[in-house]
């Protein structure tokens, strides 16, 4: 069971960097440390297509 206040987030379209537990499941999922994925959030967006593209990964 998902702890209280934590919901499937997967199938967003988005990142938010505030949620821990997204941030730590694409760095896992792309094999990229936080820093990446928060440089590339700056440079081009939330929308996860949008960094996976930046970060040369698939969604």
């Amino acid at each position: 069971m998902a702890e209280k206040g934590k919901r499937d987030f997967r199938g967003d379209d988005r990142i938010d960097l505030s949620e821990r537990h997204q941030v730590e499941y694409w760095m896992k999922r792309w094999s990229v440390s936080k820093d990446q994925i928060s440089t590339a959030h700056r440079k081009v967006g939330q929308y996860v297509k949008d960094i996976a593209a930046e970060l040369g990964k698939k969604r």
